[in-house]
């Protein structure tokens, strides 16, 4: 995802050769949000956030190679902006918090499209149950921060989609109150690791 010509082209035209340099990455609290929306009723969607997130990555800005990504959701860190919706969704009828208070995203790899743009397949665990998610990642900026801890940090763009019922969360599917379908948005500034 480096917009500037990569090392190993770089160095296969001056002669020398390609050292990569992976570095690891933590998500940066405040500036990370994963958030969610799903459809009530058929009328329109409820957004969703969480406001507990940790996890970091290996990345490798001139191969673009992606490795051992683990990402953690606190559970009952869930906000619609509305607590009889927010203490429904934490219950068994769809988060169970109490039994299940990690959701959790890992992944050994990632595919590159372009410069700034890939994808990245893991395993996504919620209420136990482990499947696939496949997510759409953009490189939004990247360089040393302006101020505060001034470390080289990466801002990231993902997005993806999953089916509640895949993880045993059917409430209100057979009947149309909520939407099986949940739509995933990540918004997150990860901070290199010295």
């Amino acid at each position: 995802m480096s917009r500037v010509l990569p090392c190993a082209a770089l160095c296969a035209l001056i002669g020398f050769p390609a050292v990569a340099e992976p570095h690891r990455y933590e998500l940066d609290p405040a500036h990370t949000t994963v958030a969610f929306t799903v459809q009530h009723l058929g009328f329109a969607d409820t957004l969703g956030l969480f406001g507990e997130v940790s996890g970091s990555f290996v990345y490798d800005m001139e191969t673009q190679e992606l490795s051992d990504v683990s990402v953690t959701v606190t559970s009952a860190s869930l906000n619609t902006l509305n607590e009889a919706r927010d203490q429904h969704v934490r219950s068994g009828d769809f988060l169970a918090v109490d039994a299940h208070p990690q959701i959790t995203f890992t992944a050994q790899s990632g595919e590159a499209i372009d410069d700034t743009s890939g994808t990245v397949t893991g395993d996504l665990t919620i209420l136990g149950e482990t499947r696939p998610l496949t997510l759409d990642v953009s490189l939004v900026g990247e360089g040393e921060y302006p101020f505060g801890h001034k470390r080289f940090v990466l801002g990231l763009s993902a997005r993806g989609s999953l089916m509640r019922s895949d993880f045993g969360m059917t409430y209100g599917v057979d009947n149309g109150l909520v939407g099986d379908e949940v739509e995933l948005l990540i918004e997150a500034e990860a901070m290199r690791m010295e």
